[in-house]
């Protein structure tokens, strides 16, 4: 088909992402959270989407929406394109988001064409990637690959709710979320379109690359507790104060993520002090850590000597140290006959080829070892993503979409 055909795509696909930024709880700035009522909003626009684009669409018991668009045999396997529509707090407008859209975009050009292939396309809009409301990630996603955590449920947020009871809030049912688990015979692949959230697409002057792999991640929730007591009473010799300990802690956590090499990152990107007030010294502190890495042993390595290292900090200091392990992911290859694939479409588009590896965690994560997996990136200005500065250009949202489309029309399964 020809690139012309196509022009409008792009535009198409901004204007539908201005449309779901518009579903958000601050009217100022992007956030979108699991189950929210703002969640919802977006996943019933995401639903009249699918059904225009020509699929049949659902909204799952997880809350994620799913359009099937049939193959010419009904009941046949299907090809999964997916990302996820909840998002950071104050967040782009493209993360995850893009990915859903342009898959959309592109069953609709099918079904405008009146195509239908050997193979059923499933785009997925998951409900929770970036775990900003529970302590959680990748559970719908996880859930489609059958590997839903009935524990799960009672996770809370900071309000109390727990992610059962705000399914049931949702219109979901939870008692089935085992239950939509995909069949592996039912699954040719999972693929996703994602803005690069980094700077190497930009400085290689790339609209779209192919991802080789996505590294493993760690996360981490930890409790520091001291003694809360006055503070213009209490001697500094005679302290237990949770929030200084905390504070030397994630010092620590820097300094290992410094010293690992090997693409090693190590983030505190949360801290609360308690009781909070300016005349009391804290005798509680929280932080959360995410420790990622493309090697697996790398990261497990460097996540036990940062809680060494806190340890022997909380021991020290007369603190006492509780560390909760709230997501583990390993790293993720991309299955090569697919990336084969990307490669050939995008060569087919006139662009130079480039492969690189994913430093973000994606819901592509959640089938790695269920079914073949591939990405393919979009270039994003400056690498900046969860952040209101996130921006892709129109021409790039209409490249990396038809490259979308290019792959989907002469998908081979199991290469």
């Amino acid at each position: 088909m020809s690139i012309a055909a196509q022009a409008g795509l792009g535009t198409a696909v901004m204007d539908r992402l201005a449309t779901l930024a518009g579903f958000s709880e601050d009217p100022n700035n992007l956030t979108r959270r699991y189950l929210s009522a703002e969640h919802k909003q977006a996943a019933g626009q995401v639903k009249a989407w699918m059904e225009e684009a020509g699929m049949t669409a659902t909204l799952d018991a997880v809350g994620n929406v799913v359009g099937r668009y049939e193959a010419r045999r009904p009941g046949a396997p299907a090809l999964l394109i997916g990302s996820h529509i909840d998002t950071v707090v104050d967040a782009g407008w493209y993360d995850g988001n893009l990915g859903v859209v342009a898959a959309i975009a592109c069953v609709g050009e099918l079904a405008r064409q009146g195509r239908r292939l050997p193979f059923a396309v499933e785009v997925i809009a998951f409900g929770d990637e970036e775990g900003s409301r529970f302590p959680a990630t990748l559970t719908c996603s996880g859930a489609v690959a059958g590997r839903f955590d009935p524990n799960s449920l009672e996770s809370r947020d900071e309000a109390g709710v727990s992610v059962g009871e705000a399914l049931v809030d949702f219109g979901c049912d939870p008692a089935a979320a085992a239950a939509i688990g995909r069949a592996p015979g039912d699954v040719h692949g999972y693929v996703e379109l994602h803005i690069e959230q980094g700077p190497v697409l930009e400085a290689e002057d790339l609209p779209v690359g192919v991802v080789t792999a996505i590294n493993g991640a760690s996360r981490l929730a930890v409790r520091v507790t001291g003694m809360a007591g006055h503070a213009g009473t209490v001697p500094m010799a005679l302290r237990r104060d949770a929030l200084v300990g905390a504070a030397e802690m994630i010092a620590a956590v820097e300094e290992v993520g410094r010293g690992g090499g090997d693409g090693l990152v190590a983030t505190v990107g949360r801290i609360e002090a308690l009781p909070g007030t300016v005349n009391v010294v804290p005798g509680e502190a929280h932080f959360t850590l995410d420790v990622r890495a493309p090697d697996d042993d790398v990261r497990r390595t460097a996540v036990a000597a940062i809680q060494s290292r806190c340890g022997d900090i909380a021991a020290r200091r007369g603190l006492e140290l509780s560390v909760e392990r709230t997501h583990e992911a390993v790293a993720t290859g991309c299955a090569p006959w697919i990336m084969d694939q990307f490669d050939a479409a995008v060569a087919r588009h006139g662009i130079r080829l480039l492969r690189l590896p994913s430093g973000a965690g994606h819901d592509a994560m959640a089938f790695n070892g269920f079914c073949p997996i591939g990405m393919l990136f979009v270039r994003c200005a400056g690498g900046i993503s969860h952040n209101p500065a996130e921006s892709i250009t129109v021409e790039d949202a209409d490249v990396g979409t038809r490259v979308l489309l290019d792959f989907v029309e002469r998908f081979e399964p199991d290469g």
